[in-house]
């Protein structure tokens, strides 16, 4: 299969010897094409990655390449798709064939009546037009606002080429049709969750351009770590941090059982872990410059649910870590900013010291909502809130030590295994989140080209954040194919 392909890949670089090969002595320029006629008989998609390297077409995607297949080629001075005037290399250019990619600014559901679904080709004294439909790029989908909803809750799939979703199909074949919100840009689309989906999958959605699907991320419940509701096992322990009544000290930072509190959407989450516990609230809050100032963790103690392993039919060892993420659901009801930072840790064998602390370079995952990049390329705070429980995804690959081995480009890709074998060798074995409240140095690049520091000093905190459901979820993105039954698998 390869090597058709590179055949094919070969066929192409000497067909665009043959097209330039008239070029030398200018027949090109030659006044007697310019009002021959110009006729497209057929239209081929180009894709040397596909089974069908040259497949003819009734339709393309904007940044495809397809070959026009006719007579009368020679001498074209202009093509418009949708209207859009598009580029073209006259090498790639013979009387019977030549090619042209669809550019990606050329307009779609915004193109004007009269010009859409067409190619029109353009020389001084002749000109044609063929109607061919022009789709968007291939849809895809990039997020989900709450991959564990309720039913009645409102999911929304954010994404690209969206356009007129009109089928929602959901694990276990639930198809959804009825009351789909659609972005006009195609970058979402809403429905509300029905009720008796059992099943973990992924979300498949039907609109304008075709099909598009996400991870198998959607209601999966398969590899829980906690939930605080009896799946996984909640871990506190420290004699000296209670009383002889059995009350918490004032200040104690670790998250007891008795700190985590109902839903307070009513949505069905059950119990939940509220990072700044009511307690600390109470007494005032997170002072500033407070490394440690929460922490929630599993049991460890190699507890059975500690092992990873237990995950692997669900998600094989050998998957990349660009392929898994944790999941877990927030619920910040008031905007945040400013201070304060939620550290994630595979492992207890941090300090909680925070973003500036040696743990950056440790297995730790740093979310930060609050604080983003705007239009200049500097840091900056933008409050943060949630209008419900919202579903964060963190690709494992995205952890700090793993980071830094895949920006090695010589070192070998980590797997899931890397990451159960870290958890297995650890001495505490707890999985963790803390709140720390300390001071953030950002460096970047300004705009004279010069390193920068971005100060981000820390303050009181009184934020309320709830979380939930930490789970570990496959994370591999798939285009579908306009033509799998024509795609044939590698060997």
């Amino acid at each position: 299969m390869k090597s058709l392909k590179y055949i094919w890949l070969t066929a192409i670089v000497l067909l665009s010897v043959g097209f330039a090969s008239c070029d030398k002595d200018d027949e090109y320029f030659d006044d007697k094409y310019q009002g021959r006629k110009i006729v497209i008989e057929k239209v081929f998609l180009e894709d040397v990655e596909s089974s069908v390297p040259d497949r003819e077409v009734t339709f393309a995607r904007l940044g495809q390449m397809i070959r026009l297949e006719g007579h009368g080629f020679m001498g074209m001075k202009k093509v418009y798709i949708n209207g859009y005037e598009t580029y073209f290399n006259r090498a790639y250019v013979s009387d019977n064939s030549m090619l042209v990619t669809l550019n990606t600014k050329t307009p779609i559901t915004n193109a004007d009546e009269n010009v859409r679904n067409t190619i029109r080709l353009v020389k001084d004294r002749t000109e044609t037009i063929y109607e061919f439909e022009i789709r968007a790029a291939f849809p895809s989908i990039t997020s989900v606002s709450n991959t564990l909803p309720g039913a009645g809750q409102k999911v929304t799939v954010y994404g690209s080429s969206l356009h007129e979703t009109y089928l929602i199909t959901l694990p276990g074949g639930i198809e959804v049709t009825d009351n789909i919100e659609n972005d006009p840009d195609g970058e979402w689309y809403s429905f509300v969750m029905p009720s008796g989906v059992s099943q973990a999958g992924c979300i498949t959605s039907d609109g304008a351009n075709g099909k598009a699907q996400s991870p198998d991320f959607f209601n999966n419940r398969n590899c829980m770590i906690l939930d605080f509701d009896g799946n996984g096992v909640h871990g506190f322990w420290g004699s000296s941090n209670k009383d002889e009544n059995d009350n918490i000290k004032p200040g104690v930072s670790m998250i007891y059982d008795t700190d985590l509190v109902d839903d307070p959407l009513g949505t069905g989450y059950g119990k939940v872990c509220q990072l700044i516990p009511q307690r600390l609230l109470n007494e005032g809050g997170i002072s500033s410059a407070k490394p440690r100032a929460t922490e929630v963790w599993t049991t460890g103690n190699k507890h059975e649910t500690e092992d990873w392993t237990r995950m692997t039919p669900f998600i094989p060892a050998t998957t990349p870590l660009t392929e898994v993420a944790l999941q877990f659901e927030v619920y910040i009801p008031n905007p945040w900013s400013l201070t304060g930072q939620i550290v994630i840790t595979l492992v207890n064998n941090i300090s909680f010291s925070g973003y500036n602390g040696d743990e950056r370079n440790s297995n730790t995952f740093f979310y930060i909502p609050w604080l983003v990049t705007d239009n200049e390329g500097n840091p900056a705070s933008i409050p943060f809130f949630t209008e419900g429980w919202t579903t964060v995804t963190v690709p494992l690959s995205e952890f700090n030590n793993y980071k830094a081995i895949l920006e090695d480009k010589e070192a070998v890709a980590p797997t899931f295994q890397d990451v159960i074998t870290l958890r297995n060798d650890a001495s505490n074995q707890q999985f963790g989140m803390g709140f720390v409240n300390s001071d953030i140095e950002v460096t970047y690049t300004n705009d004279k080209g010069k390193e920068a520091v971005a100060k981000f000093p820390s303050a009181l905190s009184t934020q309320e954040i709830y979380i939930d459901n930490w789970r570990i979820v496959p994370y591999k993105f798939v285009t579908i194919s306009d033509y799998p039954e024509d795609e044939e698998t590698e060997e």
